[in-house]
């Protein structure tokens, strides 16, 4: 992997030479590889489309054959100012460079040179097999808002072309399954402007699958012992102090609001009001574990270059839940909570170890601001949740530095259709807010012993949840979960009557079923039917008019020769198993 990182930061290098040597006054800024690829940003004189791309790859191919060496030398500050002095950027980077009391490192290849910290290939002529630039983007230098918009090229290089091939056939059906067209193909959900970004609005097919998704997750989380409870979206700023959220998340919470007295603000996490309904009375250790599971609203703020259709939002909605249990509980609870995730999963259509693995994410002993010191608390809580992994065979990797600030955590990483890996959902074990809150129980001996707590959401947000599935099946839903179960054709407007008495018929034993009885040949409706993934077609005709029966056809095309008893025999049983 690491060569593959210097092939791509190497090509970003041969990138920015292409593009100096066809816009001498562009300034250049920083490229770094990136995962599947690289990017350079550039602040150009005048735009530059998409259309310009194969000219800067053209550019690239004739540079290539004279990149065969990267020649590394450090100078002094006043040698590479004057080298940057016309460009603002790098100058910026090189006063950085100096207040850390680091070198100051140059780096070249062919004529070209640059600012920068190394990680090249070898030789680039020979190990850049092949090259695409992907796409123009607008990126603020240094990421924020209050900085000049920049153009920000995307590329990609590997060292043969029948790899880049093979990724980029791999993209091109990514961008097919891109939950963002489905979703507007199937009229699944829209976003407004005038409402807000990062606000998803769901059509009532979007919220057919998200209620179906609510109420599966609810009835299974009751089953397994469950309290499902309800606690407002918003809170006194007081309540994120005592959690230590306030310092920790402020710059991802929105502003307070100031109401009479109170200084209040929508929540980023529910834990804080579950702690505050266990606080609300004593409790015995004979009562524990308790499980507090809510549907919850939260609302955190995502930069607006960040937010991608459902899969990140401002306003999300999460299976949340918080196990308040003894030391001795906790374990068990943690293999529970695994093992929830996983029949989730699995009956989602999601293959453990395909689709989604588990990362043990961790603290860091020195990053006193960051984690909350109890070092021996740390390893505890780590080994414990590493055990749990081990002893339930779950595929793993572990990440330094990715813990709460309040303890580690296991973390759900679902890949979708283009490889990308996405953290899901968490489990975490948390040490911290039994002090913070005082969360107690009364032990067997009659004395106050302090609680642990695992914060845990079973399925995720349920918007990134939907933009899995819609990508992951391609729009095309288990029967459980879509919005038309059924659509009716009659072949000629004479049929009506009787598709009707079919409808009702269907509606009665909860089938989600309609009528298209729009002036179009069957033909046109049933792949009209096919292109908004319906699973199943009822054709109805004089035929079936005259012997009281259905013709029934799959969305794949499957003729199904049975009665309207066997159809919804078979029907109720795929939604009950959720096949």
């Amino acid at each position: 992997m690491e060569n593959l990182n210097n092939l791509r930061h190497s090509c970003a290098h041969l990138l920015a030479a292409a593009v100096m040597e066809l816009w001498p006054a562009t300034k250049r800024t920083i490229g770094p590889s990136i995962e599947n690829g690289f990017y350079y940003d550039f602040d150009f004189e005048n735009p530059i489309s998409e259309e310009d791309l194969p000219k800067i790859e053209k550019q690239m191919a004739e540079m290539l054959p004279s990149w065969n060496h990267f020649e590394h030398k450090e100078i002094s500050e006043t040698e590479t100012k004057k080298l940057f002095k016309d460009n603002p950027y790098k100058l910026e980077l090189i006063n950085e460079i100096v207040q850390k009391g680091e070198p100051i490192a140059i780096y070249k290849c062919g004529d070209f040179e640059d600012l920068c910290r190394g990680g090249h290939s070898e030789n680039p002529s020979k190990d850049i097999g092949a090259f695409k630039l992907l796409s123009l983007a607008g990126a603020y230098w240094r990421g924020s808002e209050k900085n000049k918009m920049l153009t920000r090229i995307y590329g990609t290089c590997f060292p043969t072309k029948k790899e880049l091939d093979e990724y980029l056939n791999m993209q091109a059906e990514a961008k097919k399954r891109d939950h963002r067209k489905i979703g507007k193909d199937l009229d699944l959900f829209v976003f407004s402007d005038l409402v807000g970004k990062g606000l998803p609005l769901l059509t009532s097919k979007g919220t057919t699958i998200r209620r179906e998704l609510e109420r599966f997750i609810v009835d299974e989380e009751l089953r397994r012992g469950y309290e499902h409870v309800v606690t407002p979206p918003l809170a006194n700023v007081a309540l994120y102090e005592t959690s230590g959220h306030y310092p920790y998340y402020k710059d991802t919470m929105y502003p307070p609001m100031y109401v009479d007295e109170e200084k209040l603000i929508l929540r980023p996490m529910t834990c804080p009001h579950h702690f505050m309904l266990y606080k609300s009375r004593p409790h015995s250790y004979k009562e524990l574990p308790i499980r507090f599971a809510e549907i919850a609203s939260q609302f955190r703020y995502e930069k607006s270059g960040e937010l991608t259709g459902l899969m990140r939002v401002r306003m999300f909605t999460l299976s949340d839940a918080h196990i308040i249990c003894r030391p001795d509980q906790i374990k068990t609870e943690i293999k529970k909570v695994l093992d929830l995730i996983d029949f989730v999963n699995n009956t989602l259509g999601l293959e453990k170890g395909k689709d989604y693995r588990y990362r043990l994410s961790l603290g860091n002993r020195e990053e006193d601001k960051k984690y909350y010191k109890d070092d021996a608390a740390w390893d505890k809580a780590e080994d414990i949740l590493r055990q749990v992994l081990k002893e339930m065979n779950a595929p793993f990797f572990e990440a330094e530095n990715e813990a709460a600030f309040y303890g580690p955590k296991i973390d759900i990483q679902m890949k979708n259709f283009s490889g990308k890996e996405e953290t899901a959902f968490t489990v975490q074990y948390d040490f911290v807010m039994p002090k913070r809150f005082n969360l107690t129980y009364i032990d067997e001996k009659g004395l106050e012993q302090e609680a642990l707590v695992v914060h845990r959401s079973s399925l995720g947000a349920f918007e990134r949840v939907m933009a899995f599935l819609i990508e992951h099946t391609g729009g095309a839903f288990p029967l459980w979960l879509s919005p038309i179960q059924v659509q009716i054709i009659p072949i000629a407007d004479r049929h009506q009557e009787y598709a009707q008495k079919v409808l009702e018929q269907l509606k009665s034993s909860n089938i989600r079923v309609e009528i298209d009885n729009r002036a179009e040949k069957m033909q046109a409706k049933i792949r009209d039917a096919q292109m908004q993934k319906i699973p199943y077609m009822i054709i109805v005709g004089d035929r079936e008019e005259e012997e009281g029966k259905i013709a029934v056809r799959t969305r794949s095309g499957e003729n199904l020769g049975i009665t309207t008893e066997e159809f919804l025999t078979r029907i109720k049983r795929e939604v009950e198993n959720k096949s």
